[in-house]
């Protein structure tokens, strides 16, 4: 099959997943095509699919298998790369500590490093210049990978998120739907 027609086709399928299929396993990123007017650079992320699309541009993306938030806690809209941190410090807001009293400790924060939730690259979502308190970061819990998992931040794999931040600079249009 011509390379073109399979990313063609990978992408079509991709974009009709159903939920329930969206739990699928991930292999890693791959190439697809991705038909958009964005521009080259652009981050979208179909959280009911539970892919996140950097947009390459000539109708490819790379595609990344991602986590998003769990029933409640969703956020859709337009932001931009505000932020980027190596190893970020986490720090529970206190919404989630009222959920889960056992995470008073990090009411500080946690720092960097393996067992930090936040995992080796955050890239942090501005919208007007404001913090949404949205985040595409790393995650200590792959497993989690192309679940509704999250408190509303898209993780991705250590390996892919420091990839992906490597390649997107502050200012990044990030759409979220």
């Amino acid at each position: 099959m011509h390379r073109r027609a399979f990313l063609t086709l990978a992408g079509t399928a991709a974009l009709g997943l159903a939920a329930s299929s969206a739990e699928a396993a991930y292999y890693g990123a791959e190439y697809v095509y991705y038909d958009t007017w964005e521009a080259p650079g652009t981050i979208i992320i179909d959280t009911r699919a539970r892919w996140l699309y950097h947009i390459l541009g000539d109708g490819e993306a790379t595609r990344y298998g991602v986590a998003v938030g769990k029933e409640g806690f969703q956020w859709a809209g337009i932001a931009r790369v505000g932020r980027k941190v190596e190893w970020p410090t986490w720090t529970p807001p206190s919404s989630m500590i009222k959920r889960r009293p056992e995470l008073a400790e990090y009411a500080n924060g946690m720092p960097g490093g393996p067992d930090n939730p936040l995992g080796a690259r955050a890239m942090y979502l501005f919208e007007g210049g404001r913090d949404t308190l949205f985040r595409i970061h790393g995650t200590n819990e792959p497993q989690s990978i192309r679940k509704a998992a999250s408190s509303g931040c898209i993780r991705m794999l250590n390996e892919e998120v420091i990839q992906l931040y490597d390649m997107v600079p502050i200012g990044t249009k990030v759409i979220v739907l």
